[in-house]
């Protein structure tokens, strides 16, 4: 235990360390000027300090005073030593922090008997925050441990949707990518933009209740199809929303809005500009760019420069302009997450041996 004695004479120095030395497991750091004393507490955790009341540059209620704006002092007992008797004295000093008196000259049974009470409470003051800090860490463990596997239970919900549609892993990862980045660049909180983040793969986690015969029809779809498949969305909303995970809430919310357009004309809720949640208009831009730019089994993938001037063109119609502009804006890091996020051959393959619907549906 550290003990911080401060006193500007020598002799009342020296007979306070020889008493500090008698208390047990302690060691005493001295000082005659209040302020290298000052110094040294911002820099150090003290766990008793003795501080002289008559000192000429700053007497002690002033330290007092200074010493517990110091951030983690607030705890740490003072024992103020005085000459006085006066009760005012002894008022302003509880007044600014103090814990306790001894009146000159010290009394050694008395000093010994006051040290190690206050000794023994900053002792379990320090025991109670060791065993707050080691219950924080087993929650942030045990929360980890939970979130891991909510992420695991999104990722498998994920798969589950890429098995039933013909599109890639890789198309689920970089259109994650791309949302994450629109919402970095629109500014959205970090928590935000990471919840996002891991929501974002399953915004068409409903075509697992779509019919084989349309997800997978090799032809146009006519409307009463067409009709069929949009209910995806609503499917996909309906799966997740009762889920008591904030991640899986929100992926209901991108699942059921991310087919909505800027102009109202999209589906299932015909949802006019800012009345499309945020997410919904975010993720809109990122699916739809990396269903353009990708190759499926039946069609050629658009290049990359005619998929982004289709985003221009269709900013206010379709999309969200605000959204399109951040997108835009980060185009060399949207790049970055094409090149590093390829398709892998074993899904192509995996494509080709399906019966796969046209675009159409994938852009509108």
């Amino acid at each position: 235990m550290k003990v911080v004695v401060i006193d500007d004479n020598t002799v009342n120095i020296a007979v306070l360390r020889a008493l500090v030395r008698r208390l047990p497991d302690c060691d005493c750091i001295e000082f005659t000027d209040p302020q290298a004393a000052l110094l040294w507490c911002r820099q150090n955790c003290a766990d008793l300090v003795v501080v002289d009341y008559m000192m000429p540059a700053m007497n002690g209620l002033e330290f007092v005073q200074v010493f517990r704006e110091i951030p983690g002092s607030i705890e740490v007992p003072v024992l103020m030593v005085t000459a006085s008797h006066e009760v005012e004295i002894r008022h302003n000093a509880l007044n600014q922090g103090a814990n306790d008196f001894l009146t000159k000259p010290i009394d050694r049974t008395e000093f010994l008997a006051r040290g190690r009470n206050m000794l023994a409470l900053r002792r379990s003051q320090k025991a109670l925050a060791d065993r707050a800090a080691w219950l924080a860490d087993e929650v942030t463990k045990a929360t980890a441990v939970i979130a891991n596997r909510e992420l695991d239970t999104i990722f498998r919900l994920s798969r589950a949707a890429e098995y039933r549609d013909p599109e890639t892993g890789a198309h689920v990862l970089r259109m994650a990518h791309y949302s994450r980045l629109i919402a970095q660049r629109i500014g959205l909180p970090q928590s935000e933009i990471d919840m996002l983040f891991h929501a974002a793969p399953m915004h068409d986690v409903g075509k697992v209740g779509t019919p084989d015969h349309i997800l997978l029809k090799p032809g146009r779809l006519n409307a009463q199809e067409m009709a069929i498949m949009r209910q995806h969305a609503t499917i996909g909303y309906e799966i997740l929303r009762d889920s008591p995970s904030p991640c899986l809430q929100l992926a209901a919310v991108i699942a059921k809005s991310h087919h909505e357009k800027f102009d109202g004309s999209g589906y299932p809720g015909g949802l006019l500009g800012e009345a499309i949640p945020l997410v919904g208009r975010i993720v809109a831009v990122a699916d739809v760019f990396d269903a353009l730019t990708s190759e499926r089994p039946y069609k050629k993938a658009w290049l990359v420069q005619e998929a982004r001037d289709y985003l221009v063109a269709n900013a206010g119609l379709h999309f969200d302009p605000v959204c399109v502009e951040a997108f835009i804006g980060a185009w060399d890091e949207v790049m970055q997450i094409r090149e590093q996020h390829q398709d892998d051959p074993r899904d192509k393959a995996f494509q080709c041996a399906l019966t796969s619907h046209v675009l159409t549906e994938e852009i509108s």
